[in-house]
């Protein structure tokens, strides 16, 4: 085994604008590869078969699925984000609540100085903490 790494499954072709919004979102943040369809193969041509981006030294690979499913995001599955400034998680959470739906408010919920937890417009789920 050489890694684990996180995979997202996009539906209606959103995988590379969620990769782009998020690695704007955080420095160190970068697309690694891209892989799109070409013409006569299973997916929309252009859309992402398969592609890697990393979020603050952490990979994830995500698609554009080609089969419309049932299901999409959950929150049982969330990106944690700690946060080093009050700053940053409120901007952090600002943002990502652009379209999104909170699921936690950000505020103090006694475990640390301030949390949010929310799904994105894209519906991925992310949990922000700023430590005590």
């Amino acid at each position: 085994m050489t890694k684990v790494i996180p995979f997202l499954m996009f539906q209606d072709g959103k995988a590379e604008e969620a990769m782009n919004y998020y690695t704007s979102l955080m420095e160190d943040s970068e697309i690694n590869s891209i892989v799109r369809y070409g013409a006569n193969e299973a997916g929309e041509e252009g859309t992402v078969m398969q592609a890697t981006f990393t979020i603050k030294g952490q990979e994830f690979m995500c698609i554009d699925s080609n089969v419309k499913h049932e299901f999409s995001f959950t929150p049982s599955f969330s990106i944690y984000v700690a946060c080093d400034t009050e700053e940053e998680i409120n901007n952090l959470y600002h943002q990502l609540m652009d379209g999104g739906q909170a699921l936690m408010p950000m505020g103090d919920y006694g475990f640390s100085k301030k949390f949010g937890w929310l799904n994105d417009r894209f519906g991925v789920s992310w949990q922000l903490n700023l430590p005590q």
